[in-house]
């Protein structure tokens, strides 16, 4: 059996950047382990820029930013196994995986990073109510296809959810020449970032139906028409406000959800954002293994996703030399009134670092708020926003000192400014 100072499983930015972190402090037999044939993951496929404005200082595009990743992995020789697909993972840290390579094999660590990313709610998720034709798949399917192989899915195409991904491929197939018709969402307000409802929406035209739903597939062997439907307050089809649009494709932006399978089969616990639960230096409750990225929690910017890998990479160079210790008290961190999930899971006063950053999303747009930051009953931190959305994750660099072992739970919450004053 193969061993390894460190395997990390998935190779895009999040495995890259961690396995880069790792190297440079001192791990030298890494493996990465990428079930695709790229180095790079989803960023292979995301040909729009946005990417690295923080982290790389410019615009880039997603190829872009990966390849400087992969550039970095090549310099430093770090081993990576690409078409690996993960089958197993134990609490001694073997790991199971199938390759053309390898064939069947199993290898062992001293340390594990999770970076496997998240995938993608389809119809079945939903049960979409009507006909099963084809020609409904999900947006990043009609993305893979379109930039990486060259198929446009649609010439007449209509979008459900207006997550980030959606309202980028409505502007992709607009340039590609297919009529997008609209896109429907079924709450009030919109769960992509606000310059991509005006970049992909707005300068195209392409309407945006909040508080709607497709309530109706219609076609036989291929997608003919689809009937959407306002929704109540129960997010309930409203009998009577059926729109009716004929069109070849539906396209689902209905949410993302950490691939946190792997960590699920061992019994670990697990976060309310559906990934890993974990400690400030993004270690998860199995001593040794760490989660990072979109498996822990789905990011808006890649950016911030290498960033928190960069510290899982760390973490993990830590514990393989022994300077990561395990101590008894822990303090919870958790979500209160109005936020949907705070990463870490638990802090660990003894190991961590002068700032812990906590970072969260709330449940809806709000206004004239404070996020307020408690341990126990007495308020350590609390910063005003005049406006939070849900689609953009939150960063709080809280200070440790500010902290107690013996002060109880932390939980972050939204308070209205008029009972705070």
């Amino acid at each position: 059996m193969r061993e390894y100072q460190l395997v990390v499983i998935g190779g895009g930015s999040a495995g890259m950047a961690a396995a880069i972190s790792a190297f440079d402090k001192g791990v030298k037999e890494i493996l990465i382990l990428e079930k695709g044939e790229f180095l790079g993951g989803v960023l292979n496929q995301c040909i729009h820029n946005g990417f690295g404005l923080t982290y790389f200082k410019e615009e880039l595009t997603g190829p872009e930013f990966l390849t400087r990743l992969s550039k970095k992995v090549e310099e430093r020789g770090i081993e990576y196994e690409l078409n690996a697909f993960v089958i197993g993972l134990g609490k001694d840290k073997t790991v199971t995986y199938i390759s053309p390579k390898s064939g069947l094999e199993k290898i062992k660590a001293q340390a594990i990073v999770m970076a496997t990313g998240c995938y993608e709610r389809s119809a079945g998720a939903i049960a979409i109510p009507g006909d099963r034709p084809a020609g409904i798949l999900t947006a990043g399917q009609a993305q893979l296809y379109l930039n990486e192989y060259g198929y446009l899915v649609g010439k007449k195409v209509f979008i459900l959810g207006s997550g980030d991904i959606g309202l980028i491929m409505a502007r992709r197939m607009s340039l590609e020449g297919a009529k997008v018709l609209g896109v429907a969402e079924i709450m009030p307000y919109s769960n992509g970032l606000n310059r991509n409802i005006v970049q992909c929406l707005q300068d195209y035209g392409i309407p945006l139906y909040l508080s709607h739903t497709v309530s109706r597939c219609i076609g036989k062997e291929r997608l003919e028409a689809i009937e959407i439907s306002k929704v109540d307050e129960r997010l309930k089809p409203i009998p009577g406000t059926e729109m009716r649009f004929e069109c070849d494709v539906l396209l689902l932006s209905i949410g993302l959800i950490p691939y946190n399978s792997l960590l699920d089969n061992l019994g670990l616990p697990t976060s309310n954002s559906r990934g890993a639960a974990v400690n400030e230096h993004m270690e998860t409750a199995l001593p040794g293994v760490f989660s990072c990225g979109n498996v822990l929690h789905v990011h808006d910017l890649v950016d911030n996703v290498v960033v928190e890998a960069e510290l899982a990479g760390e973490s993990a160079a830590l514990y393989i030399k022994g300077e990561l210790p395990e101590h008894e008290k822990k303090l919870k961190v958790g979500p209160g009134n109005g936020i949907g999930y705070v990463v870490p899971s638990f802090v660990d006063l003894e190991n961590a670092s002068e700032k812990i950053d906590l970072k969260f999303r709330v449940r809806k747009p709000s206004k004239n708020v404070y996020i307020d930051i408690k341990q126990g009953d007495k308020s350590i931190k609390r910063i005003y926003k005049m406006s939070i959305i849900p689609s953009e994750m939150e960063i709080i660099k809280l200070p440790k000192s500010l902290l107690s072992n013996d002060g109880g739970d932390i939980t972050v919450s939204l308070q209205p400014k008029e009972e705070t004053l």
